[in-house]
């Protein structure tokens, strides 16, 4: 196996294992939701989506390290998606 499969699998795995995690604790995705329109008002600079993550792990069952060096691929995409998910919200009206 070579080393770019050997990451897309540990991505999948990481995204599957997230994803169960959403399913068995819907509310989840609410509270991230909540969580993200809070702070994307004051902007969305590497220091709020740090906020964002240090607030999500503090009040759900997600863990996303505090340093967002540590921050894995699912960790990024999870946060981008809530990202674009709250400026896609905040254009529609």
């Amino acid at each position: 196996m070579s080393a770019s499969e050997i990451q897309k699998t540990r991505v999948i795995n990481e995204l599957r294992g997230f994803i169960k995690k959403l399913l068995q604790d819907p509310k989840i995705l609410e509270q991230s939701l909540v969580v993200a329109r809070k702070h994307l008002a004051e902007g969305s600079d590497a220091k709020i989506m740090a906020r964002i993550a240090n607030d999500i792990s503090d009040t759900t069952s997600v863990h996303i390290p505090e340093d967002p060096s540590e921050h894995s691929d699912a960790d990024k995409l999870y946060l981008e998606l809530l990202k674009e998910v709250v400026s896609e919200d905040q254009a529609m009206y």
